[in-house]
């Protein structure tokens, strides 16, 4: 089983689709297998052939199905299933290679649990792939965001127990309206009844979530990435207002939500304004503000133009002066 597209890969691929999707027809199993209809049959077949019950229900909503009460292997992998697993474990968590952390503990379950050639393999990544560490990770707490999954599907105000990065703790109770991961940082989304505002939360953070027993009503057409990040650049500490000598459609692509909202200024558009708020001035400054390839001003935020000009005037001393070697030969 070399590839994801050997018989025998697909046979375990129809069997996985029609463990999740029961009532799928052979055009969208050929569609999802990549087959043609006749080719998706024959699978169909070879699962049979191995004593695995595939009914056929015919009708409007009928299709192949796993028969009622089948017991199926708890998980089966392709090899370059399995290997892209392991590799996105170490790619969001390096300390997996060591089989005593928490993942590093379930992800040798996993591959002691895989078919031998392609456990061998799975093993040999994770054992000679060298993982540098992030110094700057932060994990949350598995018990902790399982428990604000389990109050978003059941549309169930939560009491939130957190400790900012400064060390302030408090408690608040809160709407959970997702579970957002940006940059290996994973983010709660909800409306917070404290500041009757909509807030992000670094789940890291929280120390603890108790389940109210009164409901919330998920706003409707809600997209969760789109306003955490839109969130992420207000309400923070230090106002920020840049001005860019170029219109919109060519910073926004610069830009993102979390450094603030983007507008165009004047009848023409010819330029734009970037308005928000930052928690890290000196990040905002030499991060951010300094990869935007266009002309800006600084108009707003005290902090802010202290940051650029220090950056600035670093910059400046750095290329002050010849250069070294300059005059001779």
């Amino acid at each position: 089983m070399q590839t994801g597209t050997s018989p025998t890969a697909r046979a375990l691929r129809t069997l996985e689709i029609l463990r999740t999707r029961p009532g799928t027809t052979a055009e969208q199993l050929a569609e999802k297998l990549g087959v043609t209809d006749r080719a998706a049959r024959r699978y169909v077949a070879i699962l049979r052939e191995a004593g695995i019950p595939v009914d056929s229900v015919r009708g409007p909503h009928g299709g192949y199905q796993l028969r009622r009460g089948t017991r199926l292997p708890p998980v089966t992998f392709t090899q370059s299933e399995a290997l892209g697993l392991v590799m996105a474990v170490l790619d969001g968590r390096p300390a997996a290679t060591d089989p005593g952390d928490l993942v590093g503990s379930a992800l040798g379950k996993v591959i002691h649990a895989l078919p031998e050639g392609i456990g061998r393999q799975a093993a040999a990544l994770r054992e000679h792939a060298a993982a540098a560490p992030d110094p700057g990770a932060a994990y949350a707490d598995p018990a902790v965001t399982s428990a604000l999954v389990d109050v978003i599907a059941s549309r169930r105000r939560v009491v939130i127990t957190y400790r900012s990065e400064a060390g302030n703790q408090w408690q608040e109770e809160v709407d959970p309206w997702a579970v957002v991961v940006r940059r290996a940082r994973w983010y709660l989304l909800c409306h917070s009844h404290r500041a009757n505002a909509v807030r992000t939360y670094r789940i890291d953070r929280v120390l603890a979530a108790e389940e109210t027993a009164v409901g919330f009503r998920l706003p409707e057409d809600l997209d969760p990435v789109a306003v955490l990040e839109e969130n992420l650049g207000t309400g923070w500490a230090y106002p920020t207002r840049v001005l860019f000598d170029a219109p919109v459609e060519r910073v926004a692509p610069w830009a993102g939500p979390s450094m603030g909202q983007l507008e165009p200024v004047g009848v023409t558009g010819e330029r734009c304004v970037l308005v928000g708020s930052t928690r890290n001035p000196a990040m905002y400054a030499q991060e951010w503000l300094a990869a935007v390839p266009f002309a800006f001003h600084v108009e707003g935020g005290t902090e802010l133009r202290d940051a650029v000009a220090t950056l600035a005037s670093r910059l400046g001393t750095a290329v002050s002066g010849p250069a070294p070697g300059a005059g001779q030969g």
